[in-house]
């Protein structure tokens, strides 16, 4: 069995509105507590986090995945068989084998979006591990909901407070019709879990706007209309490019970011051009809202 290494690691945030490179260390081999605790401090202060230069396989990948909480098993599994050795990792990839896809999500671009938000309880953070990258395309956007939140004008947050939204879940990131659900005309009849549009980070202990993702968004107790309108200020301040980083992929990168605190998106690429990810997903918590952490002369 290896030794874990304990890494000289450096933190370099990206000078954005979040994210940053951990650089010296490389995840192939177990780390130990110390570095664990440096890289996971890290992550609660930079939202997303980029190793770059990584060499992993499967097991590897899980190995450090396992170390922020248990893993989900892939909730989606095209192009991988039955008797899946790894269930916990999900293909990401534009790439068909004999006309048939090994993976999810293909070329288009997935809108601004949180992990699986529509479910009770939401991942509380995913990590992405590229093995193929198209020349041009394909790149990764995160937004910070804390800035989001802090930024909020006064009337917006006087709105929103004590306020709960419904999440559809008949609907992928990519706009597609999930397979047995039927299209929803109005939002108020969406399926989906129900959350606070103001959630408490349980590490953290700061608030944030929580939207998970626009379509069929229903904000519950409102008309409709003040509904949508309400939600479209919401959605037009929070995706402002001020609160924005990108990532532009290399083959080796492996990206990590706290589904509860940072939305994200991505660009559509070359469908002649190879993408090639594995992902993982650490096990949700149900989101709250802590009223003793809200700052009253806000």
């Amino acid at each position: 069995m290896d030794t874990p290494q304990r890494a000289n690691i450096s933190v370099i945030p990206t000078g954005a509105a979040l994210g940053a490179d951990v650089v010296g260390v490389g995840l192939a081999k177990p780390i130990s507590a110390e570095t664990f605790r440096q890289i996971e401090d890290a992550w609660h202060t930079h939202l997303v986090l980029r190793f770059r230069g990584q060499r992993l396989d499967d097991p590897a990948l899980l190995r450090f995945a396992r170390l922020f909480g248990e893993l989900d098993k892939a909730p989606i599994h095209a192009g991988r068989e039955v008797e899946d050795p790894f269930p916990e990792i999900t293909v990401m990839s534009n790439i068909r084998v004999d006309g048939k896809p090994i993976g999810n999500l293909g070329h288009y671009e997935a809108v601004w979006h949180t992990d699986m938000s529509y479910n009770e309880k939401c991942p509380i953070g995913s990590l992405l591990y590229s093995l193929e990258v198209p020349p041009q395309g394909g790149n990764t956007g995160f937004s910070n909901m804390y800035q989001a939140w802090d930024t909020l004008p006064a009337a917006l947050r006087r709105e929103i407070l004590g306020r709960f939204c419904r999440h559809d879940s008949s609907r992928n990131s990519a706009g597609e019709l999930r397979k047995g659900f039927s299209d929803i005309d109005d939002p108020r009849d969406a399926p989906g879990a129900i959350h606070p549009l103001l959630r408490t980070h349980p590490r953290t202990h700061r608030n944030c706007l929580f939207l998970g993702r626009r379509h069929n968004a229903y904000i519950m107790g409102l008309p409709l209309d003040e509904s949508e309108d309400l939600l479209n200020q919401l959605w037009a301040h929070a995706t402002q490019p001020c609160f924005e980083w990108y990532q532009v992929w290399k083959a080796g990168d492996l990206v990590m970011w706290d589904n509860r605190c940072a939305m994200h998106r991505r660009d559509a690429f070359d469908p002649d051009s190879r993408r090639l990810m594995h992902r993982t997903q650490v096990s949700g918590d149900k989101p709250y809202f802590d009223p003793k952490t809200l700052d009253l002369r806000a």
